[in-house]
């Protein structure tokens, strides 16, 4: 999923994979991306499935803010967002639609900003959700969410 990100990616981001977290929480963000040319940083999330949904927004958030502060300690501030990037399976899917509501409010941006924004010179959305199709082996960035999720629309 991470790789159908990086293939798409503007040359604007700078991205990296796997970053270590570290202090008051402690983990590996799947991805980062940093604008070039401003002061935005993304941490992204790569999720095959749903398990703990609530746990997992509120583990992301956490990671997410260790970053903002691990940035201004290290005198680089920088305004940072969030990218849940979704498999869209026959789960992930349902799962969507079961938590619309809960998944919107985690991540306001609609996955077409989102897209545009990662692809071309499009301004950051604010969080949102980008979906990943796999076909045949090969994964897809997907510019809309899949038929019938609501979430991102």
């Amino acid at each position: 999923m991470v790789e159908a990100v990086l293939r798409r990616l503007h040359p604007r981001w700078l991205a990296r994979v796997e970053v270590p977290i570290s202090g008051s929480v402690r983990g590996v963000a799947d991805l980062v991306l940093d604008e070039r040319t401003a002061r935005m940083t993304i941490v992204g999330e790569a999720q095959s499935e749903f398990r703990g949904l609530e746990e997992r927004i509120r583990w992301f958030a956490e990671k997410t803010e260790a970053i903002s502060e691990r940035l201004k300690r290290d005198g680089r501030p920088r305004e940072v967002s969030r990218l849940l990037i979704i498999l869209s399976t026959v789960n992930t899917r349902e799962m969507a639609r079961r938590y619309a509501a809960t998944l919107s409010a985690a991540y306001p941006a609609s996955s077409t900003a989102v897209f545009d924004a990662l692809t071309g010179t499009s301004t950051w959305p604010g969080a949102g959700i980008i979906w990943v199709r796999l076909d045949r082996g090969v994964a897809e960035l997907l510019r809309r969410p899949p038929r019938g999720v609501v979430v991102g629309r």
